[in-house]
């Protein structure tokens, strides 16, 4: 009996009070017999291979609460590490499998804050009305129990603190008003898991990495955040692989996604494939042409666009001849700014991209497994050209290509899914990417 006390009194203590350590597996977790409002959950995690678990809060009564999830791995398009779930899913990781990352959860009055690595990569408050699907009604900040659950693989938690915050408490990186969610499509897009990502974001104008970062994080939208390699772009450009490798040090650690634009006709022998290839994704447009008498041409500024008697119908053949070439002969995974005619071309953009010649740039979108971004700048391509390339299977991405600050909320993304009948499984991801297989630039 004497002995059994003991045992008996270290079991009631693991039903109270929070564990240092947890080794998670599926179907194990552990929950606070403590309610919880304001407070903050510290820790380190380290995931096997494919591995996931979930830290859960205001939960009352089996209530689903708020849930923030452990989940390492390529940029699959499945949800990651430090996604607040069905609100502010993200889709790459700063943690990596194998390898203990710290991760911290806090709760401050309306606010939900999450930092992986000491990053922050969800800053949300909840607005005085938020929307909810029915699925997932019960979100909503209140007290609650906390819960740690696993859900595949073996997943272990160590130094784990949960520690209560003064009413009050705010969170430094709540910098922006929260969105109306009422009038807010990228809330019902994450309320079903839909990929919310905007692949086509420039450090250019007034807008920096920290303004992008907390704008991504208050918009709920992924940024995939690019510089130009090449020459004759606007904004940041790449000229050497020097320049790549030191970008590459530069921004790794932020939370968007790792792409680069290819600019003029030139880059892919300006950069060696190695360095291109430290890139999660590569994009490039048929904005910049060699024209019919072989001069260099960027259709974007009228000064450039010359018929020299051709005409429109010429002129457009041959637009179509370079984007072909273009998509043929570079290693691109999106196709940017697609079916982007010049200013005096644009009043007939219906008539002259006609059946025929966008089937020709379908056929090597569909040839080379290369994606057709969604641009809301310039509101192309048009629903017509998008519903044809999803009936080929053709993946689609969104990209705004914005000048500065100010580009909105891929409010057209938003119209072309629900004209066009996009899905979640009309989208790419660059674990898609089929760009190491071909032969480009620099052997």
């Amino acid at each position: 009996m004497k002995r059994i006390l003991p045992l008996l009194m270290l079991l009631l203590a693991s039903c109270t009070a929070t564990p240092s350590r947890l080794n998670l597996s599926e179907g194990e977790g552990w929950t606070s017999s403590k309610i919880y409002s304001d407070f903050e959950i510290t820790g380190q995690a380290r995931t096997e291979d494919a591995a996931q678990a979930l830290i859960r809060f205001c939960r009352n009564d089996g209530d689903e609460g708020y849930g923030v999830l452990l989940h390492n791995g390529p940029i699959d398009g499945s949800l990651k590490t430090g996604s607040l779930l069905h609100v502010r899913n993200l889709y790459r990781s700063l943690a990596r499998d194998g390898e203990w990352f710290d991760f911290s959860v806090a709760v401050r009055g309306k606010n939900i804050g999450v930092k992986i690595g000491g990053v922050d990569v969800v800053c949300y408050t909840e607005p005085e009305d938020p929307w909810r699907s029915e699925e997932h009604k019960e979100q909503q900040i209140a007290p609650g129990h906390i819960s740690f659950d696993g859900m595949q693989g073996k997943v272990r938690i160590r130094n784990l603190e949960i520690t209560p915050l003064e009413a009050g408490s705010r969170n430094p990186a709540d910098t922006l008003p929260p969105a109306d969610e009422q009038h807010d499509g990228i809330i019902r897009l994450q309320q079903r898991d839909f990929p919310v990502i905007d692949y086509h974001v420039h450090l250019k104008g007034d807008l920096t990495k920290e303004m992008a970062h907390a704008m991504s994080m208050n918009y709920g939208i992924n940024y995939g955040v690019a510089p130009n390699a090449g020459e004759g772009g606007v904004g940041r450009m790449l000229a050497d692989d020097a320049e790549v490798y030191a970008y590459h040090d530069e921004i790794c650690g932020e939370p968007f996604l790792f792409g680069v634009q290819g600019e003029g006709r030139k880059w892919t022998k300006t950069f060696s494939r190695e360095a291109l290839g430290i890139f999660e994704y590569l994009f490039t447009d048929a904005m910049t042409i060699i024209d019919h008498k072989g001069r260099n041409s960027r259709i974007y500024r009228p000064e450039e666009v010359h018929f020299d008697g051709i005409g429109k119908e010429g002129y457009m053949e041959h637009l179509v001849d370079q984007t072909v070439r273009i998509l043929t002969d570079e290693p691109a995974d999106i196709y940017a700014n697609p079916t982007f005619l010049p200013d005096v071309l644009q009043p007939e953009y219906g008539k002259l991209w006609t059946p025929e010649r966008v089937d020709r740039v379908l056929d090597v979108l569909e040839k080379y497994h290369i994606a057709l971004e969604i641009n809301p700048r310039y509101l192309i391509p048009s629903f017509d050209i998008i519903r044809r390339a999803k009936e080929r299977g053709i993946k689609f991405t969104f990209g705004t290509n914005n000048v500065d600050s100010n580009f909105g909320r891929l409010e057209y993304a938003l119209q072309a899914i629900d004209s066009c009948g996009i899905t979640a499984d009309d989208i790419w991801f660059p674990s898609m990417s089929i760009r190491s297989e071909r032969p480009y630039g620099v052997q």
